[in-house]
């Protein structure tokens, strides 16, 4: 068995618009494509054996151990590796739950889908589940933990801490999106101008001073010292010969802990004797210049959480600690306490498992123990000098036992400071009682405090920390999304697009849009080609300027990475007609209309999917949405809308030579189709349809009809403003069309249009794309030899894996086979095919020129036009 293709996917797609999170791969069964896993009767046993929780896996059984019995039954390798996937990750940490199989095109190939929590963990859990289940069909041994030590190093390296997960997850339930800016947990909550950004527990709200201020120890106690707050005596050092002096001052207990440090690093706490301060000094020195000596304040360790002003929550926290049992060495007794089903590795669960590093080994050196010493019953052992969850430590919520004066002292201590979220670390035998009458002190204010010990403490109730958090970014009412609108189909998505983005800007949206020639930020080119995947759509939903976002979204970005974004508030599909078949697994144009339907059924509920009634496949789709549905078509007398405006739906219907809107009875013309620019006079039918889409699009942001009026008038089809859609160039003698059209709907399209004209011949110069089927190749060309008088065959620059001839061979054919008289020349480069049909064009016709490089044939074009003109000048 192995991967032949592995494509990783972040948004809703062709194979799961509600698990948008899934790992897409077509296996090759090769050896057991034609076995069952009934086949091999021993192979049920060493899964279970391997795998023993796929126990917990229903499968379609829908009971626990379904999976298992399946497998007895008989199901092929794919579903293994399927439900073997799902099962790594949630050993490490990750658990998914998504999965599905189903045949490829290819024999003896099945594409696997199964959902993810971390994307590398996912890849790397595809090709660990083909592994272990290629071993144990063959009945070799295999080492698992190396898998799921591997899968728990990449979920510590990438997933979110618990302080970050809770905060985008109340975000999440709230309705407002996330975009993960780096894998160091910097993230993006809102689109655009409404964006908003967090890095664990700091905001784009957290004040830089502040930071330095809180990482500063010795200036935010003599901050805290000079507001009367108790805090411990103590000095900052920068040399040993510092120490011995510096402990006769404060006598002991001390505490040593870096100036600059923090999560406990580099700090030990109730040093007696001078040899344990120098060398506590030098560990503290590993992480810091200066190092900071106090007093060592008795008392339990207490968190205090302030945000936005308020006290949110307090928590006392435990170092990491074992209970002797008078029969059990130390070491049992850390096993014993890491078996508890909360501790987990890293941030993986609510606790943290205990680990017997160097520093447990000293604390364990001092008090004359090893792990090997056998502890009394009842005695407590701490194994770590710090309460720090992180190192295998506990809490336990106090937050209602807080006395009045010490939320206080905690609501000023963030005040001083000017942190938004902050950590108060305090020392003191009873946070119920004020701090000013136990002796306690504030030891430590953080910029960064961990929210773990809140959100899930060992002991007590829960807080969700995170809520405040995001009221503070986002008060009740403010938004945090801006609109989205995205424009799929076969033909017509670019144009479309690039209308519905020139109808909102013209109103004063700025607007950010992407197109198949690159994306656009108020109308300025950021980065140029094919920019219709999820790539590009985060690039404008991540710019903080944009305020309205227009997505052209094709059909290869779907396949290949999803959509960029969870859901949009309007979805165009244009049309659905054959192109691209046979590529990346999709065959038919049923396939092809599924892909496209990714955009409706991703339209929010309170949005509306607009499509065009006049295609079957696309009026189809609203079967299967849960928005509210709009059409538009070319015929006002189509059953389809009829149905549809008398049960109350919005329609936009070509009618009568106007765009017109159609609500219940109504009709609401916005403008004569003649006197829009698009059309080119009313005679480019294929721009009425994009019209119609954009204007509904339009109608339903609720823009006034006489701004979509003026938009659709001052939309002037031109190179820079839809480039190589429709542009025209009138020469002296002649009539030059530039055009993208690679299809054969988008060549039937323009060839409606160039029928429609008054000239002396047509000349077209066409090419086959490589990475198409023959007979669309063919077809292609019979589309050519039905529209023009004479055609110029050219090849583009990448052939995409084929030979020239098996290009430009079907396409000759199609041509001869419709019009054997047609006169066909082949020029392979295509500047020179344009230059050759600009020489030799005769009066009164027009040269139709389907480029692949616009740009360059635009360029080339204008050049000769220059020359032209230069030419009629002089003569």
């Amino acid at each position: 068995m192995k991967i032949v293709d592995l494509r990783v996917m972040r948004g809703p797609n062709y194979w799961s618009v509600k698990h948008p999170k899934i790992i897409v791969i077509k296996l090759a069964l090769d050896d057991f494509q034609n076995k069952l896993t009934n086949d091999l009767p021993q192979f049920l046993a060493r899964l279970q054996k391997i795998l023993p929780g796929l126990q917990h896996h229903r499968s379609t059984e829908g009971v626990e151990g379904g999976f298992f019995k399946m497998v007895e039954q008989g199901i092929t390798f794919a579903h293994v590796v399927q439900h073997v996937a799902l099962e790594l990750q949630t050993m490490a940490g990750m658990e998914s739950g998504y999965g599905r199989c189903y045949p490829a095109q290819e024999d003896g190939h099945m594409m696997v889908v199964f959902s993810y929590q971390e994307e590398r963990a996912g890849e790397f859990a595809a090709y660990a589940a083909v592994r272990v289940t290629d071993a144990l069909a063959r009945g070799e041994k295999y080492k698992l933990s190396e898998d799921i030590n591997r899968l728990h190093d990449i979920r510590e390296d990438e997933y979110f801490g618990p302080s970050t997960y809770s905060i985008v997850s109340e975000a999440v339930s709230r309705g407002i999106p996330y975009i993960r800016l780096n894998r160091h947990s910097l993230i993006q909550l809102g689109y655009g101008k409404y964006q908003k950004r967090i890095q664990a527990t700091m905001t784009c709200r957290t004040a830089c001073f502040a930071v330095e201020i809180a990482g500063d120890k010795k200036a935010t106690k003599d901050m805290l010292r000079d507001a009367g707050i108790q805090v411990p005596k103590g000095t900052t050092i920068y040399a040993q010969e510092e120490v011995k002096r510096t402990t006769e001052w404060l006598g002991f207990p001390l505490v040593v802990k870096p100036l600059d440090g923090n999560h406990g690093k580099g700090a030990t706490i109730h040093i007696q004797n001078l040899k344990d301060a120098q060398k506590a000094f030098l560990e503290a020195k590993k992480y810091s210049a200066g190092v900071m000596v106090e007093q060592y304040i008795e008392g339990f360790d207490f968190r205090l959480l302030v945000i936005n002003g308020k006290f949110v929550a307090a928590a006392m926290r435990t170092p990491a600690m074992v209970t002797g049992d008078g029969t059990s060495t130390i070491s049992q007794l850390i096993e014993r306490e890491n078996s508890d089903p909360r501790r987990g590795i890293g941030h993986e669960k609510a606790l943290t498992k205990i680990r017997a590093d160097k520093h447990t080994n000293n604390i364990l050196k001092e008090r004359g123990l090893t792990l090997g010493s056998v502890l009394p019953e009842g005695e407590v052992l701490y194994l770590k000098s710090t309460a720090n969850i992180s190192t295998g430590g506990t809490a336990t919520d106090v937050t209602d036992l807080v006395d009045s004066y010490n939320i206080l002292m905690a609501e000023r201590i963030a005040g001083l400071i000017g942190l938004d979220i902050c950590g108060i670390d305090v020392m003191t035998s009873d946070i119920a009682i004020p701090l000013n009458e136990t002796r306690g002190a504030v030891l430590e204010v953080n910029a960064a405090p961990g929210f773990r010990m809140h959100i899930s403490p060992t002991y007590g109730l829960p807080r969700n920390v995170a809520e405040p958090v995001v009221d503070m970014l986002f008060p009740r009412d403010s938004p945090a999304r801006i609109p989205i609108i995205v424009v799929t189909g076969t033909n017509g998505k670019t144009t479309t697009t690039r209308l519905v983005a020139h109808i909102v800007k013209s109103i004063g949206y700025q607007v950010g849009y992407t197109t198949t020639d690159g994306i656009y930020i108020q109308d300025k080119m950021l980065e140029k080609g094919d920019t219709t995947g999820a790539y590009s759509a985060e690039f404008v939903l991540k710019d903080p300027t944009v305020n309205f976002a227009v997505l052209e979204c094709a059909r290869g970005g779907l396949l290949r990475t999803g959509l960029g974004f969870g859901q949009c508030d309007i979805g165009i599909v244009t049309n659905v007609s054959s192109d691209h078949l046979g590529l990346r697994d999709i065959h038919t144009l049923e396939e092809l209309a599924k892909v496209k339907s990714v955009i409706p059924k991703s339209v929010s509920k309170e949005g509306y999917a607009i499509l065009n009634a006049d295609d079957d496949l696309v009026y189809a789709m609203a079967e299967e949405v849960e928005c509210r549905v709009a059409f538009f078509s070319m015929d006002e007398h189509n059953p389809r809308i009829l149905k549809h405006i008398a049960s109350g739906g919005i329609a936009a219907v070509f009618e009568n030579g106007y765009i017109s809107i159609f609500k219940n009875s109504y009709k609401i013309r916005i403008d004569r189709v003649a006197d829009v620019p698009l059309t080119f006079g009313g005679k480019a039918k294929f721009n009425i349809e994009n019209i119609l889409a954009a204007a509904l699009a339009g109608y339903l942001s609720h823009l006034e009809i006489e701004d979509i009026k003026t938009a659709l008038r001052t939309f002037i089809p031109s190179p820079a403003k839809t480039p190589g859609r429709m542009n025209l160039f009138h020469f002296p003698a002649f009539e030059v069309l530039v055009d993208y059209a690679h299809n054969v709907g988008g060549l039937k399209a323009v060839g409606e249009y160039i029928s429609s004209l008054d000239v002396t011949r047509k000349i077209g110069i066409v090419a086959g794309v490589g990475d198409r089927r023959h007979e669309d190749i063919y077809a292609l060309g019979q589309v050519a030899g039905q529209v023009f008088d004479e055609v110029i065959v050219r090849l583009d620059a990448d052939l995409r894996g084929k030979a020239a001839d098996e290009i430009t061979g079907p396409l000759i054919s199609g041509i001869k086979d419709t019009a054997p008289e047609i006169k066909v020349k082949l020029i392979p480069e295509e500047m020179r095919a344009i230059a050759y049909a600009l020489e030799n064009a005769v009066p009164g016709s027009i040269v139709s020129i389907f480029t692949e490089d616009v740009q360059e044939a635009v360029k080339m074009v204008e050049s000769f036009k220059v020359i032209q003109d230069r030419r009629i000048l002089v003569e």
